[in-house]
């Protein structure tokens, strides 16, 4: 099992910047993937961004250009950096991660959300 804790929502204006942090503990020695995803009342949960253990990422197209995902492997954590943030970006983001077993089974993992509020 693979534990995940998010830290680093709250308010913000329109043009400001965030920073996310989630530490994942448990059986961290097979994670593939980490990344964020975001649900907005009333709408589904959206991919943000991913990062893979080799340093792969990939982002939703809004995203890219003002959010930057990184990760500290050494010690299980990942980051996510917004930057000229929206009030179209309130949501609560949720950390997420996958395992890959040997026998190519995947195991997916989240967070309990922390929740990014931009308005003036």
């Amino acid at each position: 099992q693979v534990q995940l804790v998010e830290s680093g929502g709250g308010l913000v204006q329109p043009g400001g910047s965030l920073r996310l942090s989630c530490a994942a503990s448990g059986s961290t020695f097979s994670i593939n993937t980490m990344g964020w995803y975001r649900q907005a009342p009333g709408k589904q949960r959206d991919l943000v961004a991913i990062i893979t253990s080799s340093g792969r990422t990939n982002y939703a197209d809004s995203m890219k250009g003002r959010f930057t995902i990184s990760s500290d492997n050494a010690e299980n954590t990942v980051f996510l950096q917004m930057n000229s943030l929206r009030p179209e970006d309130t949501a609560v983001y949720y950390c997420y991660a996958n395992r890959l077993m040997g026998d190519a089974t995947l195991y997916h993992y989240w967070g309990q959300g922390t929740q990014v509020t931009v308005s003036s």
